[in-house]
């Protein structure tokens, strides 16, 4: 069920009038028809894997208990241990298994064998990597005695299967999240306003932005042999805002429908095209992502006490292991491999605090040398989306070199040239939307609140209309393959 179909847009509200209506005096059965609704929500991808869920919930559930229970810590490891193996094992079958059978018969097909091996013929389950990386950090966080483990199933449960954030994060702490779900939550009118303001921009991200720029980019991609240096490297543009809008505005939608019934979600965006180094950017950008990793893999790797070879060494496997989470093949691991060249001087030099505010905070334009920056790291980030939104290394490697050839200075071809113009002219007002409203958690948080009530709803409308118009596509949101 995509957040931006017909069926969402009669899920969504059918729960949420149960939700504030029926349930509202009672929170164990507010919990319960949360619970139901999104194994329903999931089971409508594919039922089969909500067994998977269901199980990976189970055994984290359980396992937390043990170790809460354990009278010794060979018991504690025990318990922890089987956890981690056991959904790190399922994510590495479904999702890895194929990449390294592969991997391992292209490597020896090189000394003259030739292996039959098995490929798992499965499609991999939806929101796999992120409802796995909900039980590791509770199982995590509970053997490290950072939190108590849960002893209520359905409160659990809801944490790992909360349906806006199931498929495609943002990815949940149990230190966030499970005090909000065990609390008792009273309807608040101006968090829910908030909340579909902000499904409103994400929706405008997701349609408008993000899945008109997809077809642009997906042609020009899919047919690289045939288009010059400057066609590609408008292709790659398409893309980077294809996936900034495509993702963010998931992030945004999940976030403002878990407002909508009283509950808290992290941060995913800030806004990272506007930042001024990778290490700004890699602030901004999949925001739970970048933390999970930073407290539950860099620091006991030994963060930044290690020196600076240590610091680099735990950045280098940082970002590798980010690539590897992002998809089983070789582009994401040359996508993170780079991202950690990137940020390398600043580590080097410490410089990666230096750029903690926000860019030209209160003023309307950035210093030439803000502005500068700014392009600088959205090249180099772009730049790096190439291997991300390629099919393999041979093909991204094609396309750089068309890039970086005399076909750059060619004429730009487009399918339909009076169609893109339109998209390049909403890009261009959605990045100055953007930069308005910087300085808040969503771009459109409090723009216009200071206008005239008709000026203020006639933005909004345009908004709408503009979903209505570009709607009809209904392309999957792009981290769902992740």
């Amino acid at each position: 069920m995509l957040f931006n179909s017909l069926n969402f847009a009669i899920f969504l509200p059918l729960i949420f009038t149960l939700y504030w209506f029926v349930a509202k005096k009672s929170l164990k059965l507010q919990n319960i028809l949360l619970l139901v609704a999104s194994y329903f929500f999931y089971a409508c991808w594919d039922w089969r894997f909500l067994f998977l869920l269901v199980f990976s919930t189970l055994l984290d559930y359980y396992s937390g208990i043990k170790m809460a229970d354990a009278k010794n810590q060979n018991n504690k490891k025990f318990w922890f241990w089987l956890s981690i193996f056991i959904n790190l094992g399922f994510l590495g079958v479904f999702k890895y298994y194929n990449f390294f059978a592969a991997s391992f018969a292209n490597a020896i097909s090189n000394f003259g064998f030739s292996p039959n091996l098995w490929v798992l013929k499965v499609i991999l389950p939806v929101g796999i990597s992120f409802y796995t990386f909900h039980g590791l950090s509770y199982v995590i966080d509970v053997y490290k005695d950072r939190i108590e483990a849960e002893k209520n199933f359905i409160e659990y449960s809801l944490f790992v299967s909360f349906f806006p954030l199931l498929v495609a994060g943002p990815i949940e702490r149990a230190t966030h999240l499970l005090p909000q779900i065990k609390k008792e939550r009273n309807f608040d009118y101006s968090k829910a306003v908030d909340g579909l303001r902000q499904i409103l921009w994400g929706l405008f991200k997701k349609v408008v932005i993000a899945d008109q720029c997809a077809e642009y980019a997906n042609s020009i991609f899919n047919n690289s042999a045939d288009y010059s240096g400057s066609t590609l490297l408008v292709g790659v543009l398409f893309f980077t805002f294809q996936i900034y809008g495509d993702f963010s505005g998931y992030s945004d939608i999940a976030i403002g429908t878990a407002r909508l019934f009283g509950i808290d979600l992290l941060r995913n965006f800030a806004f990272p095209y506007f930042s001024r180094d990778i290490a700004e950017f890699w602030r901004r950008w999949h925001m739970s992502l970048s933390s999970w990793f930073r407290d539950y893999l860099y620091i006991p790797l030994g963060g930044s006490k290690g020196g600076t070879w240590g610091k680099i060494r735990n950045t280098f496997i940082i970002f590798l292991v980010s690539g590897f989470w992002h998809g089983a093949n070789w582009t994401f691991i040359i996508w993170g491999l780079l991202n950690a060249l990137y940020i390398m001087p600043s580590i080097i030099f410490k410089t990666n605090r230096n750029n903690l505010d926000i860019v030209a905070q209160g003023k309307y334009f950035p210093t030439i040398k803000e502005l500068l920056s700014m392009l600088l790291t959205f090249s180099l980030t772009a730049f790096a989306w190439i291997f991300f939104r390629a099919e393999s290394l041979s093909h991204a490697w094609s396309i750089i070199l068309k890039i970086f050839s005399k076909s750059l200075f060619e004429h730009i071809e487009y399918q339909n040239d009076d169609f893109a113009k339109p998209i390049i002219l909403l890009l261009f007002i959605f990045i100055f939307i953007e930069w308005l409203g910087r300085e808040q958690k969503y771009a459109i948080e409090k723009t216009g609140m200071k206008f005239s009530k008709v000026v203020r709803w006639g933005f909004y409308y345009a908004i709408i209309l503009s979903i209505l118009y570009f709607s009809g596509t209904n392309q999957e949101f792009i981290y769902f393959q992740f």
